[in-house]
């Protein structure tokens, strides 16, 4: 569980990464050149994009590089990362797997105290 946990982690943290890069792109290039009425209108609130793209992959990552020595701490990162992807930029076609992804290595993390682990963390 906590090697399955690791990868999904990473993996959702890097596709989460490329989500990030498009929706602070997003932002600051309608910030720097101004919108287009219908076509490319500024979200309604930037900074949290911003922040979201960058905390919740860092998240991401961050939790799956340590689910495998520190199972709770990692599942829990992961699930925040999850849920601030999905509060900040929906469920659609682009963030389906990296939500989906961080929030079953986030309950992978959480589950994996006992079997795997001499000490149990709960």
């Amino acid at each position: 569980m906590r090697n399955a946990a690791m990868i999904l982690g990473v993996i959702a943290g890097l596709i989460g990464m490329i989500v990030g890069f498009f929706g602070y792109g997003y932002v600051e290039l309608i910030d720097r050149f101004g919108e287009i009425e219908g076509l490319a209108e500024q979200v309604d609130n930037a900074q949290l994009i911003q922040a979201a793209s960058i905390i919740a992959p860092l998240l991401a990552i961050a939790g799956g590089a340590m689910a495998h020595a520190r199972a709770l701490v990692g599942g829990v990162l992961l699930l925040i990362s999850a849920a601030g992807m999905y509060y900040a930029f929906g469920f659609n076609v682009f963030t389906m797997f990296p939500v989906a992804f961080a929030a079953v290595a986030g309950l992978l993390g959480l589950a994996a105290g006992k079997p795997d682990e001499p000490k149990a963390h709960f």
